[in-house]
């Protein structure tokens, strides 16, 4: 059972609604979209519908519209992160409404800070209500920002903010200025600013309570003047002064200097500073030492949460030994593991985690879903980073080898393996990324019973494929496609198979095995893929002869380009099917070669009408299909699948030669005693359950093929 549970019955209903749009609305004028029909919903209703819409990458001007009715959908936490909201749209459709929180973040229009302060400031209930509201990576264009009533419009216009987020932006001394005017200011986050004077912070020295300062690059001040503005922050509770010098991102090892020594005092100095602090992150920060750091933690006995990683310290004993203190690191499994919940949306810390988590488990032997959630969030919010799907999907392979994937909820593996293909898709040249991907896919469970997009997947690795002639590679690759192929629909089958170049690739390898005389688990799977590719699609048989590729079955044979009746003239060559009968006859051949040649010859033979060589050599193949299937004994493995049954019709016809009769019955057989449920379905949508008992009740029915037919019969019911 999937430990996840099933989706609550509201995200259900949200999901559908956003998939259904287009059909619940009508268009105004603009081409935005209005509700034709719209309850009135509990604002924690319309705050989902809104989140639901920016995660399924729906919201838009048009579809933002529906929320310019303010008295159906009460918006009050809003939130429109990453989405392409330009700022007419976001006045005419959230600037009415009486908001608490609004997150605005690292929106890619031409939208600006100023313009959403703006619009919030328009409406005096929004002026008073709003309490939270984050601007990350946004340019800011503060000084467009005009007069209202002779005041000049700005942060401190939005008077109920408690929480103001403003990583990644051109912060000024000025804007900061404005902010700390603000009565109730309680959590800030500059981080990755460029503001350069942190003074103004003293102006809010009594509300203050938690101070995100990472990586202030720009910051002029002495250790000594930081140290004295900390000290007078009297309610603070959570100081983050981390760094990420240590990734080597910066071009002068003096950047940070003053910062470390800032660190280092507040460190050494009085237990007086800050007295209040439950939580400090110094990550990345130089100069720590572990006697400092005790000396800290032993003044402090309320301390909580220490950032530490990339310090050389997280492994001091008072750290370690601390029950009740959470600490990010790299000495054990628990502080990497806090490292990526909390660092991630910080791509060097998220890396560096990333890095030590890998070297953790290498040799791990037991299922470990919670770590591999956390690096799937990394994977998804860096998805653009090199380094971090680099390091990540080695870190999925270790997590999910061998036997450890069958222990993992099925939807964390199917939203794993999405992610592993645009790995593949974001670095198509990158070797070593590929490689993780290839060694990670090539999993039998991951390939049978995980959902995700098989059609992608095989293009994806087919493309790997031809740029890399690894052997070891090679195989696990033709592998993945062979199976990943047999899973697809007839349409996705024919687009596969569309595709002049994947049948040349598949080709290229047939011809390397059989110019070198080798008939390995790679050859067997190329083989494999070109049979499922050519099942019931003229276009891939079509080009499977273009490619020569009758010429290489003579010498090795495994496809079922005999099923398209259009090409089975082509395959009237004397050679060629004196060849496939020898394969057939071979009584050292393994079963899975006799059985393809069986299944072309049976094709071949059943239409007599088309048949244009000797009538005697036809008339020895019928005898030799019956004498040699006789003799067969079902693989252990599983050999082939099929998608339909359509193709074996004509030939259980009662009219039909015994041999035909008793090629396609073994087949049916074979492929329902390995997944009795799936395929007897089929047989009875398609038809054939009254095409076997046509053959069991027939007089003139070979006995083989009548005892072949009830035991399929009876092994359905």
């Amino acid at each position: 059972m999937d430990t996840a549970g099933p989706q609550a019955l509201c995200d259900l209903c949200l999901a559908q609604v956003c998939r259904s749009l287009d059909a619940l609305c009508s268009r105004r004028a603009d081409g935005s979209l209005y509700l034709s029909w719209a309850p009135l919903l509990p604002p924690e209703m319309a705050d989902q519908l809104l989140h639901r819409m920016a995660a399924m990458g729906l919201l838009s001007d048009r579809t933002v519209g529906i929320f310019r009715n303010c008295k159906e959908l009460r918006l009050r936490r809003a939130f429109i992160r990453s989405c392409s909201v330009s700022a007419q749209a976001f006045r005419l459709a959230l600037c009415p409404h009486r908001l608490q929180e609004l997150d605005a973040s690292w929106i890619p229009s031409d939208i600006t800070g100023a313009s959403i302060i703006a619009g919030l400031a328009s409406n005096p209930e929004c002026r008073s209500s709003l309490q939270r509201l984050s601007l990350n990576g946004l340019h800011l264009d503060y000084e467009s920002l005009g007069e209202d009533g002779g005041a000049r419009v700005g942060f401190s216009s939005l008077q109920g903010l408690r929480t103001l987020n403003l990583a990644h932006t051109n912060l000024t001394d000025a804007i900061l200025k404005d902010i700390c005017s603000l009565p109730q200011l309680e959590n800030l986050d500059i981080s990755c600013s460029t503001v350069s004077d942190l003074t103004a912070l003293l102006e809010c020295r009594n509300t203050l309570r938690s101070l995100v300062a990472h990586r202030l690059r720009q910051l002029d001040m002495s250790a000594a003047r930081l140290i004295f503005v900390l000290s007078q922050l009297h309610a603070l509770r959570h100081l983050d002064f981390s760094d990420d010098h240590f990734a080597g991102m910066s071009v002068d090892d003096s950047d940070g200097r003053e910062g470390d020594e800032t660190v280092r005092q507040l460190l050494e100095g009085s237990p007086q500073v800050l007295p209040a602090l439950v939580s400090l992150d110094v990550s990345g920060r130089k100069r720590i030492t572990e006697a400092a750091l005790r000396a800290f933690v032993e003044a402090r006995s309320g301390l909580l949460f220490l950032g530490l990683l990339a310090t050389g310290v997280s492994s001091c004993d008072v750290v370690t030994s601390h029950k009740n203190l959470k600490v990010t690191g790299e000495a054990n499994e628990s502080q990497i593991c806090e490292a990526l919940r909390r660092y991630n949306e910080r791509e060097c810390f998220v890396r560096e985690a990333l890095v030590h988590l890998y070297n953790m488990t290498t040799d791990i032997d037991k299922p470990r879903p919670d770590i591999l959630k956390l690096v799937l969030s990394g994977m998804q919010s860096h998805f653009t980073s090199l380094h971090i799907q680099l390091v990540a999907t080695a870190c999925v392979f270790n997590l999910t080898t061998q036997d450890l994937a069958e222990a993992m909820p099925v939807h964390l593996l199917s939203s794993t393996v999405t992610q592993l293909l645009y790995a593949m898709m974001n670095f198509p040249n990158h070797q070593q990324v590929q490689k993780n991907c290839l060694l990670a896919l090539c999993s039998d469970y991951i390939l049978q019973d995980v959902p995700f997009d098989k059609y992608l997947a095989a293009k994806l690795v087919m493309n790997w494929l031809s740029t890399h002639e690894d052997p070891t590679l090679q195989r696990m690759a033709v592998a993945v496609i062979s199976i990943l192929v047999a899973k697809l629909s007839t349409e996705e089958t024919s687009q596969l198979g569309n595709d002049i170049f994947i049948m040349k690739q598949l080709l290229g390898i047939v011809q390397q095995k059989a110019m070198a005389g080798v008939v390995d688990t790679t050859l067997k799977f190329a083989l494999s893929a070109l049979w499922n590719l050519t099942d019931e699609t003229p276009t891939a048989a079509r080009h499977f002869i273009q490619c020569q590729g009758l010429e290489l079955y003579e010498e090795v044979l495994e496809n079922n380009i005999a099923e398209v009746e259009e090409l089975q003239g082509e395959l009237m060559e004397e050679d060629l099917v004196e060849h496939i009968l020898s394969l057939l006859q071979d009584s050292q051949m393994e079963v899975g070669v006799r059985y393809f040649a069986g299944g072309m010859l049976a094709q071949l033979a059943s239409r007599p009408e088309a048949w244009t060589l000797d009538d005697e050599l036809r008339t020895t193949i019928l005898e030799q299909l019956h004498a040699s299937i006789m003799t067969w004994t079902r693989p252990e493995r599983e050999m082939v699948s099929y998608r339909s049954f359509r193709p074996f019709c004509p030939l259980l016809q009662t009219s039909q030669p015994s041999g035909v009769q008793l090629w396609a019955a073994w087949a049916i057989h074979l492929v329902c005693s390995q997944n009795t449920t799936h395929y007897g379905s089929m047989l009875q949508k398609e038809g054939v359950i009254d095409l076997l008992k046509a053959l069991a009740a027939d007089s003139d029915t070979h006995s083989d093929i009548k005892r072949l037919s009830e035991t399929i019969l009876s092994m359905v019911e």
